[in-house]
């Protein structure tokens, strides 16, 4: 897969932004297909840095329940915790 399938969006959110600045990680959501190897190998080419270590996160799809019943269903999604090597910034999150 190229990188553009692999990193379909960066995550921008307070905990992510929290985890950008204490562990030097950057937050993306991934193709559910992708695996740690292949997420590496595109943050590496799409942004020209270092990548150190990558964990992966996977949330399963569920039902939404009001009152006892299912009126809906809510996404799955992967997302991968990227941590950088010392020295490392990409130019994206700077500033968000």
């Amino acid at each position: 897969m190229d990188y553009t399938q692999i990193l379909v969006k960066p995550l921008v959110s307070e905990k992510a932004t929290f985890v950008k600045d204490q562990a030097q990680q950057v937050v993306f959501f991934v193709n559910p297909r992708a695996n740690k190897i292949e997420i590496k190998k595109a943050v590496e080419a799409a942004f020209k840095v270092k990548v150190t270590d990558v964990n992966v996160v996977t949330k399963k799809p569920a039902d939404k329940v009001r009152q006892g019943r299912v009126v809906g269903r809510i996404s799955g999604c992967k997302k991968a915790y990227v941590t950088l090597a010392p020295g490392e910034k990409i130019e994206f999150f700077e500033g968000v």
